[in-house]
């Protein structure tokens, strides 16, 4: 069905020859093909269907983040959110259906300036009045911050505005409100836009912090199966993690284009260490590839790429089973956001560099999407916050992540005893999880413990599925590098056996690397024309060529005889 993305004109526009407006235009529009192209249903959001998945896994989105960051607010969070109340509220049809075609882009207004990850405690009202209810910023730390509101690229947009419902003077917690924020061509009247600088490197997009000035709108902007409940929660914090119920989701949305993007990293440095060569002591140029330097990398990211893409859609299809507790899918969530997000930013820098200098040129991929990879650190929650919040419970054991049997693989080992002995230390401290000790001691190790468990998961999933004994051992060198000293500590491997056992797995990869590289499935998606000498010399003769007719003057020099 999206076969034709990759070679569609909007696609193979080369958009470092743009100007910074021209491709925030671009990434607009190219997320309505995209749209149209899957053409999902409201039901396909709200249950997250395979047809739902297949949009969000297309390769395509690593292409463009701005178009994914579109996209992943316009419909993982706001036409999810408000899917699952269209059969009581017939009247959000037109809307949504307007959501759909991608006439209207919707954006959804959490976070503000001053309440980060700290989103339940905003301050934007929704004050209700005779009419209705009027949206209001109190201050300047209240503005919601970043999504992109300005109506500078011809398309009109609405929000999910979270504020506090205020009736009758009394704060009745926070709510979404669905807020029209411009036309094709101007803010609507109350709303402002303040578009934000460059995010240096990155896809640009038009970033923003959006203000309201006593905005009015109907009673039935509420996001509400039920417009006329507005009573205080008897629980106002379980009502606020229901009125974001798409935030776990998104957490494991934002995670895809990052499994492409490694995969596309690993594809390029490959191929163009197999045919980048050196002159060296003898006759005949050697490639690069026959550096261990260069292999280990390489090999690297392609096992992180097919063990990742290979566990994800299994992780995806647990996402959506409403038989699991919510904090565990949650918890999942968070463990591939982590794994896979840790993964690119050791994988994508490593490879870049060793393509030398024409691996930090935007026109070869690597450098961009490594910045770009910062913001997903950031998005549907901060990586780091998340580790804690899910390791605290996990300690606390309010609840447990399924994980593989510890007899099954050293990762699963290494994740089990991590749990084990951080339980036993927390038990051991006075004050428990209010400590000063706890705080100090067990906290910075919840994204090392987070990430193994990741790590345990995933190594599973491919033993399950037989992918190649080769990749399995590098990816398993690769986790090993991160605690080595645990494994030394319980495992006998000393550091000189890590570097036999990661010799021998790189020895066993690379009669088979042109296959794995094959096998991530990316080629068609990638345009870095470092790839080869020939895509070379085609992007070679398509960029700007300045020449002139100017004659230099010389400064006369005459002879002492």
């Amino acid at each position: 069905m999206a076969d034709h993305l990759p070679h569609h004109p909007l696609f193979t526009t080369r958009v470092e020859f743009l100007p910074t407006d021209d491709r925030v235009s671009l990434s607009y529009q190219r997320a309505r093909l995209l749209m149209h192209t899957y053409n999902l249903s409201a039901f396909d959001v709200q249950v997250c269907s395979p047809k739902y998945w297949a949009m969000m896994t297309d390769p395509i989105m690593s292409l463009d983040t701005a178009m994914f960051t579109i996209l992943a607010a316009h419909v993982g969070l706001t036409i999810g959110t408000l899917s699952r109340h269209l059969h009581k509220r017939p009247d959000l049809r037109p809307l949504v259906n307007r959501l759909l075609r991608f006439d209207t882009v919707g954006i959804y207004l959490l976070t503000e300036r001053g309440h980060g990850l700290d989103a339940f405690n905003i301050e934007t009202t929704a004050t209700k009045t005779p009419g209705g209810f009027i949206i209001n910023t109190p201050r300047e730390e209240a503005c919601k911050f970043m999504p992109a509101s300005t109506p500078s690229f011809g398309i009109s947009k609405i929000a999910l505005v979270m504020a506090r419902l205020i009736v009758d003077g009394e704060d009745r917690g926070p709510r979404f409100f669905i807020v029209p924020v411009c036309n094709e061509h101007e803010m609507f009247e109350g709303v402002e836009s303040i578009r934000l600088g460059a995010r240096p490197g990155t896809c640009p997009l038009d970033f923003s912090i959006t203000r309201f000035n006593h905005v009015h709108v109907p009673f039935s902007a509420l996001v509400s199966s039920n417009i006329y409940d507005h009573s205080l929660p008897a629980s106002p914090l379980e009502k606020w993690w229901d009125e974001v119920w798409r935030i776990p989701l998104g957490t494991l949305a934002v995670t895809a284009p990052w499994i492409s993007s490694i995969k596309a990293a690993a594809f390029i440095a490959g191929r163009y260490s197999m045919h980048r060569s050196l002159v060296g002591k003898g006759a005949n140029p050697v490639p690069i590839i026959s550096f261990r330097t260069q292999q280990w990398p390489i090999a690297h990211a392609t096992a992180v790429g097919l063990v990742m893409s290979n566990w994800f859609p299994i992780v995806a299809k647990n996402g959506a089973d409403k038989s699991l507790d919510h904090r565990v899918r949650h918890g999942i969530a968070v463990i591939v956001k982590t794994t896979v997000c840790r993964h690119f930013q050791r994988c994508v820098p490593e490879v870049a560099e060793r393509c030398g200098a024409q691996g930090t040129f935007e026109h070869n991929y690597m450098a961009r999407i490594e910045n770009d990879g910062k913001g997903v650190i950031i998005a549907e929650g901060d990586i780091l916050t998340l580790c804690i919040r899910l390791f605290s419970e996990l300690l606390l054991q309010r609840y447990k992540i399924p994980l593989p049997d510890p007899s099954e693989s050293l990762l699963a080992r290494h994740a089990a005893s991590l749990l084990e002995e951080n339980i036993s230390l927390l038990n051991s401290l006075h004050g428990g999880h209010r400590s000063e000790s706890f705080n100090s001691l067990i906290l910075p190790q919840a994204e090392l413990a987070v990430e193994a468990m990741g790590h345990a998961l995933a190594y599973s999933a491919g033993l399950k599925s037989g992918l190649p004994k080769p990749i399995l051992d590098v990816y398993e060198c690769a986790v090993i590098r991160r605690d080595s000293a645990w494994y030394s500590e319980n495992a006998g491997l000393t550091r000189i056996l890590q570097r036999i056992r990661e010799d021998e797995a790189i020895t066993a990869t690379l009669p088979h690397l042109d296959t794995y590289l094959n096998n991530l499935a990316i080629e068609e998606y990638v345009s870095a024309p470092i790839v080869s000498d020939e895509a070379w010399k085609e992007y070679h003769d398509e960029m700007p060529v300045f020449t002139g007719h100017a004659i230099p003057i010389y400064d006369q020099v005459q002879a002492m005889l």
